[in-house]
């Protein structure tokens, strides 16, 4: 599968090609990062993630993007486990491949298989038409998610742009 393979490929702005990488670091935009999520349960944090894309244009229809999330998080949670979700959908009103990054200092159930609360919340919203970059972003943030070092500073971070700093370095 060669299109999880990562290059030293300088950054672009569409970060959908058909061939290359998906960079985390530039799907996530720092107005879509929130540092001391208040969510209390998945059903909040998928609200307060997805408000963070709506308020930085990176969807236009809440309604649609929460019933994306909502349909794919009845198949099965999300929650990865070691602290992360990965709660994640697709939706024909969805233009482009969007994320959002959320940080929980008190946790957030998502039924993880080690039944761990999850600190660390990434939200991914794709088109339907092209699930590419979808599975290649989910691919991406499997990996980061496997580093203890990213683990231990995303919770430490104290701004959106630590996070982003610290997901280039893991890249």
């Amino acid at each position: 599968m060669s299109w999880f393979k990562k290059t030293s490929k300088p950054e672009v702005v569409n970060n959908e090609k058909s061939e290359g990488d998906i960079r985390l670091s530039t799907l996530i935009a720092p107005a879509a990062i929130k540092l001391g999520m208040e969510a209390a349960d998945k059903e909040e944090a998928f609200e307060e993630l997805v408000d963070l894309l709506v308020q930085t244009g990176g969807i236009q229809d809440r309604d649609a993007a929460l019933e994306a999330i909502r349909t794919r998080e009845a198949l099965g949670s999300t929650g990865i486990g070691n602290g992360i979700a990965v709660p994640h959908g697709k939706h024909a009103t969805v233009t482009r491949l969007v994320a959002a990054l959320g940080v929980s200092p008190q946790g957030i159930d998502f039924c993880s298989p080690d039944r761990k609360p999850a600190y660390i919340v990434f939200l991914l919203l794709a088109r339907t038409d092209n699930p590419g970059p979808h599975i290649q972003a989910l691919a991406e943030i499997a990996q980061l998610v496997q580093s203890d070092s990213f683990l231990n500073k995303a919770l430490t971070a104290k701004t959106p742009l630590d996070i982003l700093d610290l997901v280039r370095t893991e890249e």
